[in-house]
């Protein structure tokens, strides 16, 4: 009686020792539920963050030319080099302009790249054009987006009054 006794406790425990199919299953089925919540909520706010980091490059790289020019009296033309007058040092034809460039302007090893490998587009603004409103920037700086197509309605663009640390707008979007 007792020698049965000890074998079906010993039984008891080899059973209870164990997971069992089904809660195996159930974990595995909560494990999905949370990483599908997490793609969910996550994946949004990263496309978000992309942006805003965009925006904050931009205003960067506003500031940069706006010291450029603060430098040298100008902002950086196309036989300049556009954008990257603001990482090396140009060729300039009167030597007393070179002696005023005081850069680079960015930080060394800044790419002039969105977080979607997209090149920062730069483009002098055309003075003499009737479309011409005040207060523009004298300059485009925008980036084409996630796409990687200019004029469409996810390019960002750095506007006039994302230049100015008390306003309230980051920037616009087109």
């Amino acid at each position: 009686m007792t020698v049965s006794r000890i074998q079906s406790m010993r039984r008891a425990q080899a059973r209870s020792g164990g997971f069992t199919l089904i809660e195996i299953l159930l974990v595995i089925v909560i494990i999905l539920l949370l990483a599908g919540a997490l793609v969910v909520f996550v994946l949004p706010q990263q496309k978000g963050a992309e942006k805003n980091t965009t925006r904050v490059m931009l205003q960067q790289v506003g500031a940069a030319l706006d010291t450029y020019r603060l430098n040298l009296g100008h902002y950086p033309s196309e036989q300049e080099g556009g954008l990257d007058a603001l990482l090396k040092k140009p060729t300039f034809e009167n030597e007393k302009m070179g002696d005023r460039w005081a850069g680079p302007y960015v930080k060394a090893g800044t790419t002039l790249e969105d977080p979607w490998g997209h090149k920062i587009h730069y483009e002098l603004a055309d003075k003499s054009g009737p479309g011409e409103t005040a207060g523009a920037l004298p300059y485009k700086l925008f980036s084409v987006g996630p796409d990687g197509q200019p004029d469409t309605d996810d390019d960002i663009k750095l506007s006039p009054e994302s230049t100015d640390p008390n306003a309230s707008g980051a920037s616009s979007s087109k």
